[in-house]
């Protein structure tokens, strides 16, 4: 039996993001627990705002293609989040709104569908992005993903790395390699 696929990701575009070292965490986890992770920067995968008229002119974009492929080849999302002005970043939600169109004869979601994502959030501030966490559940639920119960947000993250990126308090890191270990458990799970 193939071990469960995961793509794990910061939904930040930063190059030293907070919730990128957030999420190496927990994808380490779920590979000890047998998962495949593929690992990816949004910031490598740079898309225009989603705009009907131009998808109906050109169609998806180059790397709205092969994101889709990304995720239609795996089983689970692990996703952690910086919460922008209560919500989570646009950036991110661009890329889904490209990544939800369907190609013809496609089922709707088809990218989504079947999937099963943990999300995490990271920030230097006191709630950890507690604020987002809803609304990223409601949005990914929406999408047809099952959103595990379980969930991170790190406060005061800009303390929470030691050099090595991995997390100083041990409690917290429990918690997010469960929830990376919760994750891989669940694709394997969906995939029998």
């Amino acid at each position: 039996m193939e071990p469960a696929r995961i793509l794990a990701f910061s939904a930040s575009l930063r190059k030293d993001s907070l919730n990128a070292k957030l999420v190496r965490n927990a994808a380490k986890a779920a590979e000890s627990e047998g998962a495949a992770v593929t690992l990816i920067h949004l910031r490598d995968y740079p898309l225009p705002v989603y705009d009907g008229d131009e998808e109906a002119a050109k169609g998806l974009p180059e790397n709205a293609i092969r994101l889709k492929a990304m995720f239609k080849e795996h089983q689970g999302l692990l996703i952690a989040s910086p919460e922008y002005n209560g919500s989570y970043p646009g950036g991110f939600k661009n890329m889904l709104d490209w990544l939800s169109r369907s190609a013809p004869g496609e089922r709707p979601f088809a990218a989504f569908e079947g999937k099963a994502a943990a999300i995490m959030a990271a920030s230097p501030g006191a709630f950890g992005g507690m604020r987002m966490l809803p609304l990223l559940r409601l949005l990914l639920s929406g999408m047809r993903v099952l959103v595990l119960p379980d969930q991170v947000a790190l406060p005061k993250a800009t303390e929470a790395f030691q050099e090595d990126g991995s997390l100083r308090d041990p409690k917290i890191a429990a918690s997010v390699q469960a929830l990376g270990k919760l994750l891989a458990r669940t694709c394997a799970r969906l995939a029998e």
